[in-house]
């Protein structure tokens, strides 16, 4: 998600309509929802080298599920990421608050949905850039299959998800059973969403969602 509306008024209310979206999914969240269609497999957001990619991992079996514990941090280390976890809910247009503008390090997580490493889908949300640089999920669309994702949780326990897709999701054809639907009944699942296809200057707003898809593996330090 990109920073460059917060500097008008109506910027303002242009990223609230633009994280709008986000909404369409919250239905699905935690249910078991299966058969999810795969969407585009060429990624686009502010990380180029992620284009064209061919995604070829052999993924691990996922592990049971955690009791549900709150986010602390997220780890990426694939890509370098450390990011505090801050807790967020719905704005008064009724989508998902994201982090705040003069945070652009910062994840959110959904607090109203699944704690990271509990059974069902947790979600997770980050800008992709700012007026003057990038993101903390500025590069996620270079994320492959089989690549670690970390949540440091407040019970003291690391839960340890694997990258198993990474999608662009049109805004205009948005699907929320692909975005959010649980990929396989009884998993521990994670989504980490943030803008991306093109910056369009008319609406000042991306044209797309960037959603990566993990799923619990196991436990770490």
């Amino acid at each position: 998600m990109s920073d460059r509306e917060h500097f008008s008024g109506t910027g303002r209310m242009l990223m609230g309509v633009a994280w709008a979206v986000l909404l369409l999914g919250l239905w699905l969240w935690g249910r078991e929802v299966t058969d999810v269609r795969h969407g585009i497999s060429a990624p686009i957001t502010g990380d180029m080298a992620a284009v064209g990619r061919p995604p070829t991992a052999d993924l691990p079996p996922a592990a049971k599920p955690l009791a549900a514990a709150l986010p602390q941090r997220l780890d990426i280390p694939g890509l370098g990421v450390q990011a505090p976890v801050v807790a967020r809910g719905l704005d008064a247009q009724g989508a998902i608050d994201p982090p705040p503008y003069d945070q652009p390090g910062v994840v959110g997580w959904y607090a109203n949905g699944v704690k990271p490493g509990a059974v069902g889908t947790a979600l997770m949300v980050g800008h992709v850039d700012t007026e003057t640089r990038p993101a903390v999920f500025y590069r996620i669309s270079a994320l492959q299959p089989g690549e670690t994702i970390r949540v440091v949780r407040a019970d003291g326990r690391v839960a340890e998800f694997t990258v198993d897709d990474v999608q662009v999701l049109s805004r205009d054809h948005f699907d929320a059973q692909q975005a959010y639907g649980v990929r396989k009944s009884g998993r521990a699942e994670l989504r980490l969403i943030t803008c991306g296809g093109t910056y369009d200057r008319v609406s000042r707003s991306y044209t797309a969602n960037v959603v990566v898809s993990a799923y619990l593996t196991g436990t770490g330090p």
